[in-house]
């Protein structure tokens, strides 16, 4: 799903990719996501997502990813070592329901920005977001000429 709910003078926020096989989780974070100007692309699971980021000739660029861990066909652990390896610049924030520790500090090791534990307030879950993605925009505001 891409679309906005936002002004077309509402600058934007970034481009959120919100992985997640949960649709009444996945649905609520998006339209959240697009009523405080960000855009969103939805993926049902990790082969969704890494699927929707490498398609054609130009893969789809986005400033944040939001990825759940437990999930169907290719799980988030799985899909957050594509994302690192192949898109190494894009905060990747974890979303689960199940809080696993040991896993929380290997993932944080791998370079994830965050590890957030379902349920989570609009307010928390809008902050790291917006950090994660001013720090990617700093980021690749680095290397433009």
């Amino acid at each position: 799903m891409a679309g906005t709910l936002h002004t077309p003078h509402t600058p934007r926020e970034g481009r959120i990719l919100v992985v997640d096989d949960e649709v009444s989780i996945r649905k609520p974070i998006g339209i959240a996501l697009l009523q405080v100007g960000y855009e969103v692309i939805e993926a049902a699971d990790g082969q969704d997502a890494i699927r929707a980021l490498g398609e054609g000739d130009n893969p789809l660029m986005v400033d944040a990813i939001l990825c759940d861990i437990r999930m169907p066909r290719v799980n988030g652990v799985d899909a957050i070592h594509f994302f690192r390896t192949h898109y190494p610049s894009i905060p990747v924030i974890v979303l689960t329901g199940y809080p696993d520790w040991d896993l929380a500090v290997t993932l944080m090791k791998m370079g994830v920005r965050d590890y957030l534990v379902k349920p989570v307030t609009k307010q928390n879950l809008f902050r790291v977001l917006k950090c994660a993605v001013e720090n990617h925009t700093l980021f690749k505001d680095q290397f433009v000429a």
